[in-house]
């Protein structure tokens, strides 16, 4: 069942891909107590992200935080290595979480995991941002299938 909005965020263990190394943490440690614009792609260095996704929210960092935010994330279904490698690549280690949920535990806890098999990419995240308000989420905007509007930092700063 996909999380809707109103619902609390699962508990799960996550890595943080930081600029020291990977570092463990929980849903816990990033949402408790906290105002988070949360963002899900389904692939660190692929092209949407790449071009688009991350740099949308690292443009938009100082005026999504203006609005109150604590915390900028990222999350993919890949390992910590990668999501600090993507990090450094876009230059947002200092903005912005990267967060790796290596066998897609909470993607799957919250509903939004997909087969990428037929791009040769298996278990992933589909394209998707929140506001998460210590753990609850109170908006949620999940892409159709090859689009990249509702989830783009413009999308979810003007819902802030």
């Amino acid at each position: 069942m996909t999380i809707k909005v109103g619902d609390k965020l699962p508990s799960a263990n996550l890595i943080a891909g930081t600029a020291e190394g990977p570092k463990p943490t929980t849903t816990d440690e990033i949402f408790g107590g906290k105002k988070v614009a949360f963002f899900a792609v389904p692939g660190a260095f692929t092209p949407t992200c790449s071009a688009k996704h991350v740099p949308g929210y690292k443009d938009l960092a100082g005026d999504i935080k203006g609005k109150g935010v604590d915390a900028i994330v990222c999350l993919s279904v890949n390992d910590a290595f990668v999501m600090k490698a993507w990090g450094e690549n876009q230059g947002v280690l200092d903005t912005m979480q990267m967060i790796a949920d290596p066998a897609g535990d909470f993607t799957k806890a919250v509903g939004l995991d997909m087969d990428g098999s037929k791009f040769g990419l298996g278990l992933r995240s589909q394209r998707y941002s929140m506001i998460v308000e210590d753990g609850v989420v109170k908006e949620l905007n999940v892409e159709a299938p090859g689009e990249f509007k509702v989830s783009a930092a413009d999308y979810l700063l003007a819902q802030l």
